[in-house]
């Protein structure tokens, strides 16, 4: 199933959980009238007054439900950080030195970047000694993804690997918005549950001393109809987090192992959530509220587990395991709890890796458009697991700066600063104007660290400085936005790598706030996209091919892709890729499977003389996130 197929049925599933949530609303609404006309002795009253007050309790019931529902998600509208803390969760800091922590956060990033998506916020749950995670968030924009303390101590690199590519899988697949807003849902079903007992309290102890009283007084009844309109709310929850999450967790399992090369980590990681007392189990009181979005089963047992059995989940990555050793590793475990640092050491695994050799800046690599469109929403990753991710490229010094909010300013206008001494005068010019001669002055230090910089690792570095840059206030932000658009103009024009740098910029740092994306989203078809479509492919052409002939055959590639049959002339765009701009809010409402052949379309241009520079990898990238079909490095 690719990523375009899985978004799909993301939102089939989505109008599932609605047709769920609206069943179970009305089956307690019909408890709950049910249980207030016993306790009132309406059954006995004349029908039209039992009518009036079915139809108010009614009203009254589905209003408090829909209320909290809506209360719930608006507190929950800041982002998956939210939730993490809400459950106890500690931001683990983009610099920490802890060890285990370090690993953790290299992990974390390691995958964001060959997942194409940007770095979530991490958080560790330090009071849960159970193995579990979780991601949350509306968008990889505001994601955030937690491991509990038991999964930070007791996994290697290895299994601790495998879970965090299987939280990434909910996050490329959007698996996570609907975990959100199951949450909203949830609480405003579960809230019946507290109101009844807050019945039952005010009818035990503010009914009066006098017996009769009590026995005339109707909130206790009142409360515990509430209280079994609860249970019934908790019963239909379970069943709706059942019917949403057990096939996901199949299928972010195999896209963890798609993404580690091996199977015996995360495998690993599911034996010792088997084998270890503390199992997956949380502790939390909101476990109702949260148990489908975990890694594990939460739930010590369940009637309606939200999880495919653990056995299972095993002999899907290793066919023949047998149950039994889950037996012989408890006993073993028992004596001797398993330390992922101790099992790293061991196995030769350090918190890093060594860095692999890239190709030459200026070759042109080969690609094949099939594997391009494959790649879309997967997390990609070099055969040599240990030695060849894209973060062990990137120099420790500017890996350093880019994770610190201080430094990833400096770092990223360093990014921009121009090898032509006139342009580098005026873009210094213009960052002393805006914010002092020290960030003017830091710029030019951090474009002196990233003059030996490979070209194909200028994006990356820019994007592990986006989280960083989340941290400042939202004015802070919007400024920096501000200057990344004045240092890319200040030569008249705006190069391939600047637009990349300053569009994703703008997009994920505006989602991470807002929750939306910068522009209006509508449904679009593609015949309303059809001069957008144009405009996008005939930038592409341009940038790609340096003669009139070439770009004009490989526009009629594209073309042929995504609008067969329709001659739509190339008209080179003045502004170039600046022509872009508005093209992005049309082209984000198509359908995913209509975005599915835009994106062969966009590849078919690129793709024509069988080969790829960097500049349209970054186009490419580019192309893809604005669309919101993350897609990771081609190189």
């Amino acid at each position: 199933m690719d990523f375009f197929e899985r978004q799909r049925q993301v939102k089939r599933m989505s109008t599932r959980l609605i047709v769920l949530y609206v069943l179970a609303v009305l089956l307690i609404v019909i408890v709950v009238d049910v249980a207030v006309a016993f306790a009132l002795g309406a059954f006995e009253a004349p029908p039209g007054e039992l009518a009036w007050l079915m139809v108010w309790t009614s009203l009254l019931t589905g209003g408090a439900i829909l209320l909290a529902s809506l209360f719930r998600t608006i507190g929950l509208r800041s982002g998956g950080g939210k939730v993490a803390r809400d459950l106890g969760g500690v931001l683990v800091p983009e610099d920490t030195t802890d060890l285990r922590l370090r690993r953790l956060r290299n992990v974390v990033e390691e995958i964001a970047l060959s997942s194409g998506v940007p770095v979530p916020e991490v958080y560790v749950l330090e009071d849960e000694q159970g193995i579990n995670a979780f991601a949350a968030g509306w968008s990889p924009a505001d994601a955030a993804i937690a491991v509990t303390r038991g999964a930070l101590d007791r996994l290697n690199r290895d299994e601790l690997q495998g879970v965090i590519a299987h939280e990434f899988s909910h996050v490329l697949n959007g698996d996570m918005r609907i975990n959100i807003r199951l949450i909203g849902l949830l609480f405003g079903i579960l809230f019946l549950a507290i109101m009844g007992r807050t019945f039952l309290y005010a009818g035990a102890f503010g009914g009066g001393r006098d017996r009769r009283d009590q026995g005339s007084n109707p909130l206790p009844l009142i409360g515990i109809a509430l209280v079994v309109a609860g249970s019934v709310g908790v019963f239909a929850g379970r069943i709706i987090q059942a019917s949403v999450s057990r096939q996901r967790e199949y299928l972010a399992d195999a896209s963890a192992v798609q993404f580690t090369r091996q199977p015996a980590g995360l495998a690993g990681a599911l034996k010792k959530i088997g084998g270890l007392d503390a199992g997956s189990r949380l502790a939390t009181p909101k476990l109702d509220e949260v148990g489908h979005m975990m890694f594990g089963e939460a739930r010590a047992h369940s009637l309606f587990a939200t999880h495919p059995p653990l056995v299972k989940r095993i002999q899907a990555l290793e066919p023949g395991f047998d149950p039994a050793q889950l037996d012989a590793l408890a006993r073993r475990w028992q004596a001797e709890p398993p330390s992922g640092l101790v099992e790293d050491a061991a196995m030769g695994l350090a918190v890093g890796a060594t860095a692999e050799q890239m190709p030459g800046p200026e070759v042109r690599q080969a690609v094949r458009p099939e594997a391009v469109v494959a790649a879309v929403g997967t997390q990609q990753q070099p055969a040599d697991r240990r030695g060849g991710s894209l973060l062990d490229r990137i120099p420790p010094e500017l890996l350093a700066l880019a994770r610190r909010g201080d430094t990833a300013p400096g770092l990223l206008f360093g990014l921009l600063l121009s090898e032509h001494a006139e342009v580098r005068q005026e873009q210094l010019a213009a960052l002393r104007e805006r914010h002092g001669e020290g960030a003017a002055a830091d710029a030019l230090v951090e474009a002196g660290r990233l003059a030996g910089l490979h070209p194909l690792l200028r994006l990356p570095v820019a994007q592990l400085c986006f989280p960083a840059l989340r941290t400042h206030p939202i004015a802070r932000r919007q400024d920096l936005v501000a200057t990344v658009e004045v240092l890319s103009r200040a030569d008249g024009r705006i190069s391939v790598f600047e637009y990349a740098l300053s569009r994703l910029l703008h997009r994920e740092l505006y989602e991470a706030t807002y929750d939306t994306p910068p522009w209006p989203v509508r449904a679009r078809s593609l015949a309303q996209c059809r001069n957008a479509i144009a405009a996008l492919l005939a930038v592409l052409a341009r940038a790609g091919h340096p003669d009139e002939e070439s770009a004009e055959r490989a526009y009629r590639a594209g073309l042929a892709v995504i609008l067969p049959g329709q001659a739509i002339p190339m008209t080179a765009p003045q502004q170039g890729v600046l022509a872009l701009d508005g093209a992005w809010p049309m082209l984000d409402g198509l359908d995913p499977r209509e975005k599915s052949r835009l994106v062969q379309a966009v590849v078919a241009v690129i793709a024509d003389d069988g080969t790829m520079t960097v500049a349209e990898q970054e186009l490419t990238r580019t192309v893809c996130g604005m669309l919101h079909c993350p897609l990771p490095p081609l190189s």
